[in-house]
């Protein structure tokens, strides 16, 4: 085993740094979310007004992913870091051009979807046509909700810059604020409002607010002054726009997917009521882990990514791919084989109270299994997509993403009716696998030697995530008497203590990390 796999070279270790810094901040801002989700849950639980309000809340949040935080991720950082290192004369006009851009950008596209809502939503939920005032409520909180749109792209692009920089302390703890926010929002509006779920989505806009001005104020410490450029026509915001178009339609192509799932889930007559709210819980458990480590280890990886591009080091690159797959892989699969096993119980513990009843844990449950199936999946898209963005080709994941559309959209008409809402989750699991798959592949052809990097690592893990699995099993049965929160925990211990003990004893170089550190 090479040196460098026990101990990674200085650039592995920094990005190790800015994960745990993300992790940090993403783990805070989970928790935080899933206080949120239980609040949420135990007032609202799967009723007409939870489905109404994760409608109106998904529009603005698609519609970031596509403009917002996916732009800023994908096609502005690769720019920015060839400014800074090669053109730094030519740094502030770039940057400014770009906020003044997305400005405009932001705001036309909110300006027309509060103007189109009805029909928006009569397009992403038809089946909410069968009751008028379910309809009603959730065009008037899109309305409401829509400028949230332009506060937290603003908010994605100032988290970017201070990515480029180096720094991940401020975007790492910035999305706390959000559901401080809504907690808050969520109490008052209950007992203080005749209809609470307008207060949520009045939350929603004092947290956008709160987002915006933590990452703006940051920006001085890195020499960054906003001001409104002399012309728009920078050919960094030209080099940004190109890399966007092909990446506007890879996120077009993902919220489609969405689109999909969320016009199958909300046909009660198939899949039952209650659909859209309970895919939003699962998808709040299995996005725990994928936030605090999978997403956090992206946008770690991303500037990595560009610095070794920018340097056309392949090598660098190459090595730097591989040790984020592992990393990844290595926390997602045993999150994966916990969820499976658990899902009816952790749902329940989480959120089985007050009008979130036996009925809501069950259809919850049975989406959260299937979601968890596509977690390595999802977590291996989300670095090999990076990878694709700092060479500066944003072309390739959309072909992939297209292929995946018609995966997704396919098994979902095929596995709902015998499936339910099941179906549609086991859909979207396997659409992961192809993507990810899909995208390894391309980039072996491209810049070679990663086949032969993970046929070993990935024999050492299944067999560490099998002697999970026994475990977590054998403890789960065999605590029949002790309190459901306390066995859950016990077992997820156990499970997890059994998993990093075979993994350093068939010399994972990750759980050789982790003995490191309790050592120290």
């Amino acid at each position: 085993m090479s040196i460098d796999k026990i101990h990674p070279p200085h650039s592995l270790r920094s990005i190790l740094h800015s994960t745990s810094i993300m992790s940090l901040g993403t783990l805070a801002s989970r928790v935080l979310g899933f206080v949120r989700d239980i609040v949420f849950a135990r007032f609202f639980g799967t009723a007409a007004g939870a489905d109404a309000f994760v409608v109106a809340f998904r529009l603005p949040n698609l519609f970031r992913d596509l403009i917002g935080e996916g732009a800023a991720n994908s096609s502005f950082v690769p720019v920015m870091t060839e400014y800074k290192d090669k053109k730094p004369a030519e740094l502030a006009g770039f940057i400014n051009a770009a906020v003044a851009w997305s400005f405009i950008i932001l705001s036309a596209i909110t300006l027309v979807c509060i103007l189109l809502a009805p029909a928006v939503v009569r397009v992403i939920a038809p089946g909410f046509a069968e009751d008028p005032q379910k309809l009603k409520t959730t065009v008037d909180l899109t309305r409401i909700m829509f400028p949230y749109l332009i506060l937290i792209g603003l908010t994605a692009l100032f988290s970017a810059i201070q990515f480029t920089y180096g720094a991940f302390v401020m975007p790492a703890f910035g999305p706390c604020l959000l559901n401080v926010a809504l907690i808050a929002s969520t109490l008052m509006a209950v007992f203080w409002m005749r209809a609470p779920v307008y207060g949520l989505a009045l939350g929603v806009l004092v947290g956008g607010v709160m987002q915006l001005f933590f990452q703006w104020r940051p920006l001085a410490a890195h020499g960054v002054r906003l001001a409104w450029p002399p012309t728009l026509n920078h050919p960094g915001a030209r080099q940004i726009g190109r890399l966007l178009l092909p990446r506007l339609v890879g996120s077009a192509v993902y919220q489609l997917n969405v689109f999909v799932d969320t016009i199958c889930a909300s046909l009660a007559s198939i899949v039952g009521t209650g659909g859209i709210a309970a895919i939003y819980y699962a998808n709040r458990i299995v996005l725990f882990p994928m936030g605090v480590f999978g997403v956090a280890l992206a946008a770690a990886t991303l500037p990595a990514f560009a610095r070794h591009v920018v340097a056309d080091n392949k090598a660098e690159l190459r090595r730097t791919i591989v040790f984020a797959l592992e990393n990844i892989f290595f926390v997602m699969l045993p999150t994966t084989v916990f969820l499976c096993l658990l899902s009816v119980p952790l749902t329940r513990v989480i959120f089985e109270r007050g009008v979130f009843d036996a009925q809501s844990t069950a259809v919850t449950a049975s989406v959260l299994f299937y979601f968890s199936l596509g977690l390595m999946g999802y977590g291996g898209v989300k670095i090999l997509a990076s990878a694709f963005h700092a060479m500066q080709d944003t072309r390739t994941p959309v072909k992939a993403a297209l292929v995946c559309l018609g995966v997704n959209a396919a098994l979902n008409v095929i596995l709902m009716f015998p499936m339910k809402l099941a179906g549609i989750a086991l859909a979207s699991a396997i659409a992961s696998l192809v993507n990810v798959g899909s995208l390894f592949m391309i980039l072996e052809r491209r810049i070679g030697g990663l086949t032969g990097a993970f046929l070993d690592f990935f024999m050492k893990l299944f067999g560490a995530g099998a002697v999970m699995g026994l475990v977590i099993w054998g403890a789960w049965h065999g605590l029949g008497g002790v309190p459901e929160a306390l066995r859950l925990f016990l077992a997820a211990v156990s499970g997890g203590s059994s998993y990093f003990a075979v993994a350093y004893a068939l010399g994972l170089p990750q759980a050789r990390q982790v003995g490191k550190l309790f050592r120290r």
